[in-house]
């Protein structure tokens, strides 16, 4: 009689959504075995039908007990349904990855990008959060940085892709490009913050507010931004200011960041040989041939592309450079299969 093949069971929570078939498609590329994909969603979604490997799986509605033998669930639904269910999934022996912003704060919940802190996974209590998007490519890049040359001071200003925004973003800039074109009228509904009070015009504009401003002027994504770099790269004393500015792309955020390091000495080239060889990263930096990364380029791929690296002209420890990731990807859904590919690599889950 054949043995069984060993493999995990999934959930991925939010299947229905831009990020959660991100993740499907990603754990159909990957390797991560997988014995049985659970998919659940809201009431309003379920009975949507999804194919994973050739086989169609039926969407559930999530509830607490849609968790009993889960190994590994993924979590893209909001950070109000991550609340609720992922404790209730890790009380049930789940090993939850959530995407959203509820827990990745919280001191005793691991904010992990394998490439950075790996390593924090081995603290886990049952759930892993998975850090804001942008603040995820950025640390890619400026991680090998920071362990050769050290890291004193961070200032980025990102130029962000309305699928961050959802599904409803990517319609509103669709119709408002056509509109506009047409000469036809219409009425903003969704950016920049569907919950806010204004709403502005995303089509042939960019609109610097990203999430809800806060009383110190900051928005909470730009907070995110700040917290998130902090924690995952254990340096709670780093300086770290962020603006964050939403652009009509669909998909790939850019960002421009403005480092100080702590070597002296260190030459443009130095960074660019660094980078050249970091994981996640790919290089591409030929401003004579006028080669740079951009969001058009990096759509469907799983790595942070670094380029227009130069040395500041009156700070000698002062570099720039430009930094592109798909925000689906990278920023979502690859860097969520990643981690659980970290557990396994770590001995942190074990198959059945």
């Amino acid at each position: 009689m054949m043995e069984e093949r060993k493999g995990l069971n999934v959930a991925v929570v939010g299947a229905t959504g831009a990020v959660g078939q991100q993740m499907i498609q990603t754990l159909e590329k990957r390797e991560l075995p997988i014995k049985k994909l659970t998919l659940l969603s809201s009431a309003r979604s379920a009975g949507t039908k999804i194919t994973f490997k050739g086989e169609e799986v039926v969407v559930q509605e999530a509830k607490p007990e849609s968790f009993e033998g889960i190994d590994i669930a993924l979590f893209s639904a909001g950070g109000s349904v991550s609340k609720v269910l992922a404790p209730e999934a890790a009380k049930r022996g789940a090993i939850v990855i959530d995407n959203t912003s509820a827990f990745r704060m919280d001191e005793n919940v691991p904010l992990v990008v394998p490439e950075v802190n790996e390593e924090d996974l081995k603290k886990h209590n049952g759930i892993i959060a998975n850090p804001n998007c942008s603040t995820i490519q950025m640390v890619v890049a400026l991680e090998p940085i920071r362990k050769a040359f050290g890291l004193k001071k961070v200032l980025v200003s990102t130029y962000q892709a309305v699928s961050g925004a959802g599904a409803a973003a990517i319609n509103e800039l669709k119709d408002q490009s056509q509109a506009i074109l047409s000469g036809e009228e219409f009425t903003p509904e969704v950016l920049p913050v569907k919950a806010d009070n204004k709403h502005y015009q995303i089509a042939f504009n960019a609109i610097p507010q990203i999430d809800k401003f806060q009383d110190n002027g900051f928005t909470y994504e730009e907070m995110k931004m700040i917290n998130e770099t902090k924690k995952i790269m254990h340096m709670p004393e780093l300086k770290v200011a962020a603006t964050c500015v939403r652009i009509p792309v669909v998909t790939g955020h850019s960002e421009s960041v403005y480092i100080e390091i702590e070597q002296d000495g260190v030459t443009v080239a130095d960074v660019k040989e660094l980078l050249s060889r970091a994981p996640g990263v790919v290089l591409e930096d030929q401003p004579e041939e006028q080669l740079y990364p951009m969001p058009a380029n990096c759509v469907g791929k799983n790595d942070v592309f670094v380029g227009r690296i130069r040395k500041d002209l009156d700070e000698d420890k002062g570099f720039h450079m430009w930094i592109v990731s798909d925000n689906l990807l990278k920023g979502a859904a690859w860097n969520s299969v990643q981690i659980a590919e970290s557990l396994l690599k770590l001995g942190l889950v074990t198959l059945k």
